[in-house]
């Protein structure tokens, strides 16, 4: 089934803190490993100015992703997808982030 991938996705993103739904956005909007239709550099700085409100050590520290597994997992995940289905989980996470803070 095509849309497993994006299925799967969709779970681990229910499954994270907003706080790596953050980080997870941030990396999806900074790389160009992704072929979003969203305007990149302002989906990063929406969602940057989110994560230094709510994580000191994003706030004060040069944060190194690499450490953040799961995240760096989810990345590897989505650049196996087609433009298609990276889109649809950018959609839902960028959407879940809004959600979770209104």
């Amino acid at each position: 089934m095509e849309n497993e991938k994006v299925k799967y996705l969709i779970d681990m993103i229910n499954d994270m803190d907003l706080k790596n739904k953050l980080r997870l956005a941030i990396c999806m909007s900074d790389g160009s490993c992704t072929n979003l239709k969203y305007n990149k550099p302002e989906m990063y700085a929406i969602f940057d100015t989110k994560l230094k409100e709510i994580d000191e050590e994003y706030r004060t520290t040069l944060i190194n992703f690499a450490k953040y597994h799961l995240i760096m997992f989810a990345m590897a995940k989505i650049m196996e997808m087609t433009k298609e289905e990276q889109n649809q989980v950018a959609l839902y996470l960028f959407n879940n982030i809004k959600l979770k803070n209104k």
